[in-house]
């Protein structure tokens, strides 16, 4: 019963004001036509800041036109328009629509009917989603999307304990168990979206954002679940845009009788810079404050953080505040045609002298991210390569009040691993027409904890526990090798919304001093993609 008054809340608050949806969706399956043409030596795109803005990418190509290189055209029978119509429908374009010359209304089914077979454990595994998302526009300054998915499933061991410990599912929201070694559970996100000028545009959400050229990103991602948002890119003129990012996070670990989860509250400030058409620049800083201070006064919002002007760092230290501040940097280069050199920094804290000594100061709390990708290489039409490299020391992201750390929903907000790690990622994707091949490699050595003991990767732990002040390394602990391979290949059924049929397989090996887990797993299934989901861990 909440999860439809939840929806139903989204859905008609949002209604009056539904319009063609202005933000494309955060997938990495399907959009690579797109990213594509962004990333140009031609133009100055502001290729970090996802979701990306519709209006934008019809600035320097004919969004439709890419959209329609999937299309299936059916040679037209005289007087048989409904045959051609429902060849569309099926094929290539939404399911419900209704489109006039001042507002749009789209409505399409979502799902994820899948099945699995995990041969190590002899484990049968299945998926069962359904959904729908609706989406439309009216005038030129209203744009909305909503979406609701309900799911049962039962996965393979090393997501089952990962979801048994953290009692929610990867991205996608708390749990309830359901028939033999099942679960039960189910999401809603939806957005409004208003243009304000030719600079400006707001946008109250919930749902995720994306910060960052990489598959991962160390300063704001998709990989927790949907946090109620509201956004305000409040300079979009020259060669600079500037995004206000106002977060409400939720601390699920326990349920206070009578208040609920814990709330805390973050603003996060973004600065892009387009230094040239090759080159572009971004400063990134956050602050992260719990709902009640150390003495369990309530606080709620703090309306200091409400200042748009980046920079917050000062205003912090300015009135003595004890919040969790973050700060980072992202680049990327365009080297040749569609060729792209990317990285981060992440700060959570650290002293100049004590970096310089080299001596594993336990406070000394960054993380950087280097990577490479290329579109179309050796003159491939329609190859993609990417390689990425992740490395984030000891007790970054965490606080000495768990409550302020950089997560939500039992789960980062930046990197999955959540940091005491590093992490060397492979992608090799290609498509002929609609056929889609897909294969990914990770390998990454982390160090995970003995039982009574912090040393560094759970960002859900009070940094005030760490084991040593000094002599901290990346992977100490117990020091963990995993090693991450799946290939998958996908016919696209419908580019409109995603619709499509796959197959793979994920072979996954965690190594230790003292025991060996293996995983391999077989899966098929017909599903809609328009969201990123993780499991590589």
């Amino acid at each position: 019963m909440k999860k439809i008054l939840l929806f139903t809340v989204t859905f008609f608050i949002t209604l009056p004001l539904f319009s063609q949806s202005d933000f494309l969706n955060l997938n990495r399956d399907y959009n690579r036509n797109i990213e594509k043409e962004l990333y140009s030596k031609d133009y100055r795109f502001h290729t970090s800041i996802q979701p990306f803005y519709i209006p934008e990418i019809e600035q320097i190509t004919n969004y439709d036109s890419v959209k329609n290189l999937l299309w299936i055209n059916k040679k037209k029978v005289p007087n048989k328009k409904w045959k051609q119509k429902a060849w569309d429908k099926f094929l290539n374009d939404d399911v419900v629509t209704l489109r006039k010359k001042d507002y749009d209304f789209v409505v399409n089914p979502l799902m994820n009917f899948g099945a699995g077979y995990e041969t190590v454990e002899g484990k049968s595994t299945w998926v069962n989603t359904r959904g729908f998302e609706v989406k439309g526009r009216i005038g030129n300054h209203f744009t909305f999307y909503t979406d609701f998915y309900e799911n049962q499933a039962k996965f393979p061991g090393y997501v089952d304990t990962y979801i048994r410990k953290k009692t929610v599912v990867p991205g996608q929201g708390k749990i309830r168990t359901f028939g033999e070694g099942g679960f039960d559970y189910s999401n809603v996100s939806g957005y409004m979206s208003v243009k304000a000028g030719k600079f400006f545009n707001f946008q109250l959400g919930h749902g995720k954002n994306f910060y960052g050229d990489g598959y991962r990103s160390l300063l704001l991602s998709d990989n927790s679940f949907n946090n109620l948002f509201f956004k305000l890119t409040i300079l979009n003129v020259w060669h600079l845009k500037y995004q206000v990012i106002y977060n409400q996070y939720i601390d699920v670990r326990k349920n206070i009788p009578n208040i609920g989860f814990p709330r805390k509250y973050s603003t996060v400030h973004y600065l892009s810079w387009a230094v040239s058409r090759r080159v572009n620049f971004s400063f990134f800083e956050t602050i992260v404050w719990q709902n009640t201070d150390t003495l369990g006064n309530y606080r709620g919002f703090d309306f200091q953080y409400l200042n748009p002007i980046i920079f917050l760092r000062p205003l912090e230290f300015s009135t003595g505040s004890p919040d969790n501040a973050l700060m980072g940097l992202n680049l990327s280069v365009i080297v040749g045609k569609h060729n792209v050199l990317y990285g981060q920094l992440i700060l959570d804290e650290f002293k100049i002298d004590e970096v310089r000594a080299g001596n594993g100061w336990w406070a000394n709390k960054q993380g950087f991210q280097l990577g490479f990708k290329t579109y179309d290489p050796f003159l491939i039409k329609n190859l993609y390569f990417q390689i990425e490299f992740n490395r984030v020391r000891p007790y970054t992201y965490s606080e000495r009040v768990p409550l302020m750390n950089y997560g939500h929903y039992n789960q980062p907000i930046a990197h999955p691993y959540g940091a005491n790690f590093w992490e060397l990622l492979t992608f090799v994707r290609y498509n002929y027409k609609r056929l889609f091949f897909n294969y990914q490699f990770v390998y990454s050595v982390y160090g995970d904890d003995p039982p009574g003991m912090n040393y560094g990767k759970d960002i859900y732990k009070d940094y005030t526990t760490h084991v040593n002040d000094y002599g901290n390394y990346v992977g100490q602990g117990i020091e963990t090798n995993l090693m991450y391979n799946k290939f998958s290949i996908s016919y696209l059924i419908n580019p409109a919304y995603n619709f499509n049929f796959t197959i793979g397989y994920v072979n996954r090996s965690v190594k230790t001093d003292t025991e060996t887990l293996n995983t391999n797993y077989f899966f098929f299934g017909l599903k809609t993609s328009l969201r990123n989901l993780y499991y590589d861990f």
